[in-house]
């Protein structure tokens, strides 16, 4: 079957993801064709800072080496820029006239160093910091030249100035605004953080608008509109990016700040998607790594034809990268009307904390000094854990600095948010391969990878994997049970590949060590055969024992001011509806008119809480029963919406965990986010629910 040509235009990090993506999903699908500008291979562009500050290697922030890209047989072409689209061919030219035709073309073009529209900006000694070629010839100025100046006090220009200090470089940060990092700060914390850098030795000028750049042919200093001059023997320009949309434009593909696409990364053209910095989603342009990655996943599913619940955006956050320094920021800071904050101010000990709540769910938070609590934090933002009234303060309060935090953390913890790795995946990493440093467990999971914030915490998870205090086990693959080799999701697979349909078929086809089985293996088999085939159970029903394994409704049964008669109606709903149902160990669900009467989540699988905007259900199994009312699952707003999520959260536990594995341990084996994904896709949570009608009314027929 010939293969379908699929070509990247742009060999950056978010264009380059994707197609890592697409290799897992379709490894022998797509010829595949990369395009990029730069000589060079893909690398991360945001260790560039890390490059100037002498903690990395520009060897050391390449992403994907040529054997990676000779191992898939990918076609690359570097230092070569696509210039034009011709959409009726479907084909793409080149810079060099080279033309190439494909099914499906990614736009992956990224961001071009916004040049600040002033008098000498083309003089030399004038750089910007975007790529690797930027990065060299300020190394080369910085051993020539003894003062530099940066124009921007954001991210980029702090990173930068850093660099250049580490250069050995006097080094001051021209800003047009008051405060530093004004996007990802508020004040108390950016004075904070000012007076830290000018510790370090950065000198700053604050409402300071550049006019233009002095000096004859080379740069000699600065003027301002105000009048005044700062001399100067090099500039970096660090004011910000703008997405490179030139070649959608001249295509006709429809762009405003950015190119437009919609959830599915689709572009006004068909069979032109586009991916990253380049692109606008929901009216929003996004910068950092995690949307980036994020966004690659889903054009994968997408080009690879799996359903997908599409892109729905991302919550920001942002740690600087600079020795010595911790600041980091998520979500929206900022209050409102509708919300509300809390803070903690140590100006001696350096440490100020400030989180915002809204609707008893925290939306941001700003620390500086004491990061420690930034993976947490961020978690409760991104599952929107609900904080009961009274309890927002004790988040403030960090973990005693003696405990070892990363051992308190529960093995589903994100460590690297932006490649999605967790603590239990990089303890399976460490221990499956005797990994010892930091470098190689970025090889192995890509935890550190990309924007390199998680490094130190990544470096102190492997301390704590190689101490004495190390005692978590690693969960190793075992087998169904001593009759055979296989795990149980082998046995399965197999079961459904070559169409097993009796115990009997099953231990013949897969080798049973005793083909009579066992007490462990006879009853999962049994199971797994009736959820193959829902007649499977009415053919021999005088095999089954399922005492238990069922679904039990609560509803709240204490006394308070909400209304109970919805709880009492949608319990009743659920109850007919899961009467017959077989499942795979015992499922407890409580019902409650509100959130006052929220129960004890170690004895509840699924929580549905009444609130004024319909009702929120909660699953349990994700905190190690840390939290109230467990993870947020989703909101709905009517009891129809409600049944139908729960439902097809059943029918996917019944079609998906291993015989008696208990819901709270299934949760947590398959992801949050992946049971949402399947969920809140229309197509599939449908089919979920017409099995889950089919197999009841089959068993309602047979009991």
């Amino acid at each position: 079957m010939e293969k379908e040509k699929l070509v990247l235009v742009g060999n950056g990090m978010a264009g380059v993801r994707c197609i890592e993506e697409i290799i897992k999903l379709a490894p022998e699908r797509f010829e595949i064709t990369i395009f990029g500008s730069e000589p060079h291979l893909n690398y991360n562009r945001i260790l560039l800072s890390s490059v100037l500050q002498g903690q990395e290697s520009l060897k050391e922030i390449t992403l994907n080496g040529r054997e990676w890209y000779e191992k898939h047989q990918i076609h690359l072409f570097t230092g070569e820029t696509v210039k034009k689209i011709d959409k009726e061919k479907q084909m793409v030219k080149t810079d060099q006239n080279r033309e190439i035709s494909y099914d499906s073309l990614i736009l992956a073009t990224g961001s071009v160093p916004f040049l600040l529209p002033i008098s000498g900006a083309d003089k030399e000694g004038v750089f910007t910091f975007r790529t690797i070629e930027d990065c060299k010839r300020i190394i080369e100025a910085s051993k020539r030249y003894q003062t530099a100046a940066v124009i921007g006090g954001g991210v980029l220009g702090l990173e930068a100035a850093s660099g250049l200090l580490n250069l050995g470089m006097n080094v001051q940060i021209v800003h047009n605004g008051s405060f530093l990092m004004e996007r990802q700060l508020d004040q108390t914390a950016s004075k904070m953080l000012q007076n830290k850098l000018e510790k370090q030795g950065m000198k700053f000028l604050f409402e300071k608008e550049t006019k233009e750049i002095i000096g004859n042919s080379r740069v000699e200093g600065l003027r301002f509109k105000d009048g005044t001059d700062v001399e100067t023997d090099l500039v970096v320009m660090a004011v910000g990016v703008k997405p490179n949309v030139q070649l959608a434009k001249d295509s006709g593909i429809a762009t405003n700040r950015a190119i437009l696409v919609n959830d599915h990364m689709e572009t006004s053209t068909p069979n032109i998607y586009a991916v990253g910095e380049c692109v606008e989603h929901r009216r929003i342009v996004y910068g950092l790594v995690k949307p980036l990655y994020e966004q690659g996943k889903i054009l994968a599913k997408r080009i690879c034809g799996q359903a997908t619940i599409g892109y729905e955006g991302s919550i920001l956050s942002t740690q600087l990268k600079i020795s010595d320094v911790e600041v980091f920021s998520v979500g929206k800071f900022s209050e409102t009307g509708e919300s509300k904050s809390i803070s903690l101010y140590d100006g001696p000990g350096g440490v100020y904390k400030k989180l915002v709540f809204q609707d008893q769910k925290m939306i941001g938070a700003v620390l500086c000094g004491d990061i420690n609590d930034q993976t947490r934090l961020l978690e409760m933002i991104l599952n929107q854990k609900v904080v009961p009234n009274g309890e927002e303060l004790t988040l403030l309060q960090s973990a005693n600095r003696q405990e070892n935090t990363v051992a308190l953390m529960p093995g589903h913890t994100m460590i690297c948010n932006c490649n999605g790795v967790t603590k239990g995946a990089i303890i399976d990493a460490v221990q499956k391969n005797g990994l010892t440093n930091v470098d190689e467990i970025k090889k192995y999971t890509k935890a550190s990878g990309s924007c390199g914030g998680c490094k130190p915490l990544v470096a102190k998870l492997l301390s704590y994997i190689k101490s004495d205090e190390f005692e978590e086990k690693l969960v190793e693959e075992t087998s169904m049970c001593d009759c055979t080799s296989l795990t149980e999701e082998e046995v399965v697979r197999e079961m459904q590949v070559q169409g097993l349909s009796s115990l009997q078929e099953v231990m013949d086809e897969l080798d049973w060590k005793n083909r009579a089985g066992c007490a462990t293996c006879r009853p999962a088999i049994h199971y797994y055969l009736t959820m193959i085939d829902p007649e499977y159970e009415n053919k021999n029903s005088n095999l089954f024992d399922h005492e238990g394994m069922n679904v039990i409704l609560q509803v709240n049964k204490f006394t308070c001011n909400c209304e109970k008669r919805s709880s009492h109606e949608l319990a009743n709903d659920l109850e007919k509806r899961f009467e017959f149902l077989l499942t795979p160990s015992k499922v407890k669900i409580f019902v409650s008119a509100c959130i006052h009467n929220g129960p004890d989540s170690t004895i509840n699988n699924l929580v549905v809480i009444g609130m004024d905007r319909g009702w929120e259900i909660y699953v349990r199994g994700l905190s190690g029963g840390n939290a109230r009312i467990g993870e947020l699952l989703c909101i709905v707003e009517t009891n129809l919406q409600a049944i139908e999520m729960i439902s097809g959260c059943i029918q996917y536990y019944r079609e998906s965990a291993n015989y008696m594995e208990q819901m709270g341990k299934w949760m947590e084996r398959a992801g949050l986010i992946h049971v949402r994904e399947v969920l809140f896709d229309d197509e599939h949570r449908q089919q979920l629910l017409e099995r889950l009608n089919e197999d009841a009314f089959i068993r309602k027929a047979v009991l």
